[in-house]
């Protein structure tokens, strides 16, 4: 017995792993970095293994900032496992990785490490990744809890981690398996797992807000990483509006994380009444600088009093009725304020429209008596006042927070109308003008001195047109509006002539 535990003793002793010297090349091997360590203690009760505080890795000269610093790292081995290079557990208190901007950094040429470990724990750590700017604030992770099991086996690791994500700010619980890590391409690695978004905060963009939850699925390979899920915003709300609805997503997408583009297939959007679909990307700017949102939306029988609810700060949409959109979205980078910034090219479609502020809808009731030959306090309008405005079309692009319209068709009862002309979406004023077509003489329009006037034209215009033509105006602000015939308007003249069936085609036809 004497002999085998002098044998065993020597056999530990040529093959005992836990020096401070052989640790330390393992370490800078693993990491290709230079290791310091501030003190070395080794342990053989009740497992064989070592304790290192004050362990820093540094790439480079001493100037270089550290790459990883922990304050304690805790090897724990077995005896068995002495003879078989494992190590069962790894515990890293208090670790600190800065990853510098990339591209900055020369390459790693790590070499695989021959030893397995059992697990790896990293709770309470911190993942930096600087800044390119000068300036620039660095991307911080706070890992609450992190364990790798499994971790150079002849297989991908399983991870297990709860991190709080910094934009948007929230706490996310993520598991699933990593690798093996691909020497020659490592963006072909392999990743698969699920996760769980809590708590996100989406006022860190300033123009929206809300609390959004998420869950979903993920896998493939880093530059391809497929994902799907679904997120709940219970009272997202837009910043002009703050009218907080329930906005459920369904989406798929996929993602290159070697350099941190989204592609999105389809997101599926609901709230309130309304389901819109996108589809685009958020990737790289063509200046390279930031990211840029291009977004392809759609909306098939959605309602505008929704969409219009989440902009305007009054208690009510100021329209209601169903609509049709088709737009193309651009969002670059930048501190600009998110109307500034924002272009957008779209077609837009509203059948059957009202108008809930009672003072709009008289004036569109008015102008409308007005087209049929009906004398103010005269018989009055049977229409229903909530769909009076029939068939509402248009195109529209928004640059530097102006949306300029243009071939916008729409009827109500007695005329047609064709229009042209702006919106500024800050300062809410209104300059529209066209053409409407009336269903009556055009000295019925109006009254007093001007219907005199009309009436000596009204061979003129018969001479013209088969119906009258009258130029029609938009004006004001978004609170209060103001509809009306605009008699000295020459530039309305420079555009064809509205027609109902041109309005009912604009709806369905392939302008839609």
């Amino acid at each position: 017995m004497i002999v085998l535990i002098g044998a065993a003793a020597a056999l530990l002793r040529h093959y005992w792993p836990f020096d401070q010297k052989p640790v330390i090349e393992d370490l800078e091997e693993d990491s290709d970095s230079h290791v310091q360590v501030r003190a070395f203690h080794r342990t053989y009760f009740p497992h064989p293994g070592c304790i290192l505080d004050g362990v820093v890795f540094r790439r480079g000269s001493t100037s270089t900032p550290p790459l990883i610093v922990i304050e304690k790292l805790t090897i724990e081995g077995s005896y068995a496992g002495i003879f078989a290079s494992r190590v069962s557990r790894v515990t890293a208190e208090g670790m600190h990785v800065v990853i510098p901007p990339f591209g900055t950094a020369p390459p790693f040429h790590a070499q695989r490490s021959t030893t397995a470990v059992g697990e790896i724990i990293a709770n309470g750590a911190t993942l930096e990744f600087a800044s390119a700017q000068p300036n620039g604030h660095s991307l911080r992770f706070d890992i609450h809890q992190a364990s790798l099991r499994d971790v150079g086996e002849n297989g991908p690791l399983t991870y297990d981690l709860k991190v709080h994500n910094p934009e948007p700010p929230g706490e996310v619980t993520a598991f699933g398996k990593f690798g093996m890590w691909n020497d020659n391409d490592p963006a072909q690695t392999p990743i698969s797992g699920e996760y769980k978004f809590e708590h996100a905060d989406l006022s860190v963009y300033h123009s929206i807000g809300g609390i959004l939850s998420s869950t979903g699925k993920f896998s493939g390979k880093l530059q391809h990483i497929d994902i799907s899920g679904t997120t709940d915003t219970p009272d997202f709300t837009v910043e002009s509006g703050h009218h907080p609805v329930r906005l459920k997503t369904e989406f798929s997408a996929y993602v290159d994380a070697t350099h941190g583009d989204t592609f999105l297939n389809r997101v599926d959007a609901h709230f309130r009444k309304t389901h819109v679909v996108a589809q685009g990307s958020i990737a790289k700017s063509a200046h390279g600088k930031g990211k840029t949102a291009l977004i392809d939306l759609t909306a098939d029988q959605g309602r505008i009093e929704d969409i219009l609810g989440l902009f305007v700060q009054a208690p009510r949409s100021p329209m209601s009725g169903e609509v049709t959109l088709r737009a193309k979205v651009q969002i670059p980078s930048g501190p600009q304020p998110f109307l500034r910034k924002l272009s957008l090219q779209g077609n837009f479609g509203i059948e059957h429209g009202g108008f809930s502020n009672s003072s709009t809808q008289e004036s569109v009731n008015k102008l409308s008596s007005q087209a049929r030959g009906q004398k103010a306090g005269g018989e009055k309008d049977t229409s229903d006042p909530e769909t009076v405005l029939m068939g509402l079309t248009g195109k529209v692009t928004v640059n530097n927070g102006v949306s300029t319209f243009s071939d916008i068709s729409f009827g109500i009862p007695g005329a047609a109308a064709l229009m042209h002309g702006t919106y500024n979406l800050i300062n809410y004023k209104i300059d529209l003008r066209g053409q409407m077509k009336v269903d009556t003489k055009i000295s019925k329009t109006t009254t007093g001195p001007k219907a005199l006037l009309l009436k000596v034209m009204d061979p003129f215009f018969k001479k013209r047109r088969r119906k009258e033509i009258v130029p029609i105006r938009i004006s004001g602000t978004y609170q209060k509006p103001s509809f009306g015939l605009d008699l000295n308007d020459k530039q309305a003249q420079t555009i064809d002539p509205p027609s109902h069936h041109h309005v009912r085609e604009g709806l369905h036809g392939p302008q839609r």
